[in-house]
């Protein structure tokens, strides 16, 4: 990846806004995904200082310059990150897939954590399941509760939260990399990965089974995606490209060169990009076959012809709303309907061009909801706060604001000293530890 120098900027005296998630450069879509919600929070607050709550605080200051600090969550004292929590005025949760079982509760513990610190929260296109856990269950129907809003960016997700027994609104909105910018992926990159000029290429995109996919045979699914490989090496005179979304992918990628019977066609992707970059590069694709959903999203966003092989509900879920076929799911009886369905997406996909277009510029109008949500939240903190230039009566050096006295705030919620008829009148109880 292209690292870019973070350079310090100066103070600004905008809203302080956290943004915590599965950040720190472990998964490409996730990093799309924390810049897609830096972009949205800085163009709605030019002046917003943003704090970024981050797995891997090094990866993410080299590579995220709309973030003005950077606080490390994992591996550090929990007072370390507490201790961030009261200075901000709102934290967003997300976006992702990260409301699963046996992490949703790592992540709701610090928005609790900000809730009983009377910070409004804001959950920005979560993605949740499979959540079976009794106390990540807990987690998600306490926390979620007492959120500002809750987004959630598929219908899989608000069933899930649904089930769990989650009673409030909850809107559905689409995946925050659908507004992800390509950045060029040159024809130096391209022969620094041994990729020929003028060739036809297939993308493709493996992963491991983890917990979002369990039930996945590793054995059966190798093979299967050897035979998707070597059928397209065929049908399309083309040369395969994995696509490592994950470093876990590698492993996988090359499982399945080994089962293909033409591997030297294959080539698994090895350099270090940024999501812009790996979404530059879906454009010298000429079809695209893939498990993981950022993948499926970056070859839709540039209108390859894409095939997704579906593992999870939120994979099902986007190919349903992008209308590609409706496929089963991953498993080795399913080899001739889906060789059969590669062969007719590459026929079909003259007439069925425009529909992608059509669908997916709805699906981008819908991410953009996600942003308009968040900055509609703005408003009314800043209504509550008024003139942020202007220190309270009750305010400290500098306007900072103020977490003891009296006085409304002004949307219905309460501060130490203060009542009202919002949700925070009482304390949230604490998740348990």
């Amino acid at each position: 990846m292209n690292l870019r120098p973070s350079h310090p900027h100066p103070a600004r005296r905008g809203p302080r806004i956290g943004v915590l998630g599965s950040y720190g450069g472990f998964n490409v879509g996730d990093e799309a995904i924390l810049t897609c919600v830096l972009s949205c929070l800085r163009a709605r607050r030019p002046n917003a200082h943003l704090v970024v709550l981050s797995r891997n605080a090094e990866h993410t200051r080299a590579h995220h310059p709309d973030a003005d600090e950077v606080v490390p969550w994992e591996g550090v004292s929990r007072n370390h990150v507490l201790d961030v929590l009261p200075g901000l005025d709102l934290l967003v949760l997300g976006g992702g897939g990260i409301l699963y079982d046996g992490e949703a509760r790592r992540y709701l513990r610090l928005v609790r954590a900000a809730q009983t610190r009377h910070v409004p929260t804001f959950a920005y296109a979560v993605g949740a399941g499979p959540l079976t856990d009794a106390e990540d269950r807990d987690a998600v129907r306490a926390v979620l509760a007492e959120m500002d809003d809750v987004v959630v960016r598929d219908e899989e997700s608000r069933l899930v939260l649904e089930e769990v027994g989650l009673e409030r609104e909850v809107a559905v909105t689409a995946d925050p990399a659908l507004l992800l910018a390509p950045e060029p992926f040159t024809g130096a990159m391209m022969r620094d990965e041994g990729i020929p000029s003028g060739a036809r290429l297939v993308g493709m995109s493996v992963r491991e089974p983890g917990r979002a996919a369990e039930k996945l045979d590793e054995g059966d699914y190798h093979a299967l995606l050897a035979d998707v490989a070597d059928f397209l090496v065929r049908r399309l005179d083309a040369r395969v490209v994995f696509l490592p979304m994950e470093r876990h992918d590698v492993r996988h990628a090359h499982a399945v060169l080994s089962h293909m019977t033409a591997p030297d066609q294959g080539r698994i992707l090895h350099g270090d990009y940024s999501p812009g970059q790996v979404l530059g590069f879906m454009r010298h694709l000429d079809v695209a076959v893939g498990m993981r959903l950022h993948f499926v999203i970056f070859a839709a966003l540039t209108g390859v012809p894409v095939l997704p092989l579906p593992y999870s509900g939120k994979v099902f879920d986007f190919a349903r709303r992008l209308g590609a076929p409706a496929l089963v799911g991953v498993a080795r009886e399913q080899a001739g309907l889906l060789l059969a369905e590669v062969d007719r997406l590459w026929d079909e996909y003259p007439q069925r061009r425009d529909g992608l277009r059509a669908r997916m510029d709805e699906l981008s109008a819908s991410a953009r909801e996600t942003c308009e949500r968040c900055g509609s939240l703005l408003d009314e903190i800043d209504a509550a706060h008024g003139a942020r230039d202007a220190p309270a009566a009750d305010a400290g050096p500098a306007g900072e604001r103020a977490t003891t006295g009296e006085g409304p705030t002004g949307d219905g919620r309460t501060v130490e000293g203060r009542t009202g008829d919002g949700p925070y009148v009482t304390e949230p109880r604490p998740l348990n530890a």
